[in-house]
């Protein structure tokens, strides 16, 4: 057969347009049933065509959840994770049309762990010299910017992990009040996911205090400096190792 020959999707028997195949391990799929897939999923090119058939059934089977779904309670701004505190569900989605986007509806006892991951990104901060060359200052300056995700850790046979972004655009370190906004929102949103997963898993831990789990399920993050925005290396440290400003005032 030649380079370019026609494709037909071992999935659903269609024709696979130009730049619209999407390889299996032992066969080909178009577009089109890569799109009804999970959102979660990344394992496409080691699966077989009986893999990708389980579950599109299972995607299919999941529109009834999505139907049934009764949101009590919505966290996040963008992309949300919505509850439904009666049926003991959750899922994750930015989408307006729950049923046409179809999100993977989870039992609470899915869930297995919620952690909020900062990124920092740290980028040097330079003047121009008497040769109009770039130049470092003594010390070293560095502006900061932040990323704030939420990662789930979940039982499912499709994929392990849901991780989305809490904000749209990057967190600069100046003002701190934005950082702080962010990560409270993530704080929360792991607090709140502990708690309602500590009953189904564990009922006879049901009342444990949830800011000792947000501090066992979160990352340390870092202390910024008030007066350069710079991050301290220890969130012990008194004074920043940039601008000698004190922190924690």
């Amino acid at each position: 057969m030649g380079l370019f020959s026609q494709k037909y999707c071992d999935i659903c028997g269609d024709k696979i347009g130009l730049l619209g195949n999407k390889k299996l391990e032992d066969g080909n799929m178009c577009k089109n049933c890569g799109k009804k897939l999970s959102p979660w999923f990344n394992e496409r090119r080691s699966s077989s065509q009986a893999d990708i058939k389980e579950q599109l059934a299972y995607r299919e089977e999941n529109k009834k959840r999505v139907s049934a779904f009764h949101t009590t309670r919505s966290l996040g701004i963008n992309t949300k994770i919505l509850i439904d505190e009666d049926a003991g569900k959750i899922m994750v989605t930015s989408a307006k049309d729950l049923l046409e986007a179809n999100p993977d509806v989870l039992d609470f006892t899915d869930v297995t762990g919620c952690l909020l991951d900062i990124d920092e990104t740290k980028t040097e901060i330079t003047r121009e010299d008497k040769d109009g060359k770039q130049v470092s200052y003594l010390p070293r300056r560095y502006d900061y910017s932040f990323d704030f995700y939420i990662a789930l850790d979940v039982n499912n046979p499709y994929f392990s992990q849901i991780r989305f972004k809490l904000n749209t655009f990057s967190v600069d370190g100046k003002p701190p009040r934005q950082y702080q906004e962010h990560k409270e929102m993530g704080d929360e949103i792991c607090r709140v996911l502990n708690q309602l997963t500590q009953k189904v898993h564990d009922p006879v831990k049901k009342e444990e205090d949830p800011e000792s789990i947000v501090e066992t399920n979160t990352k340390k993050t870092p202390v910024l400096c008030p007066y350069c925005g710079g991050s301290a290396t220890s969130p012990d440290s008194k004074y920043c190792e940039f601008c000698g400003g004190a922190l924690g005032q």
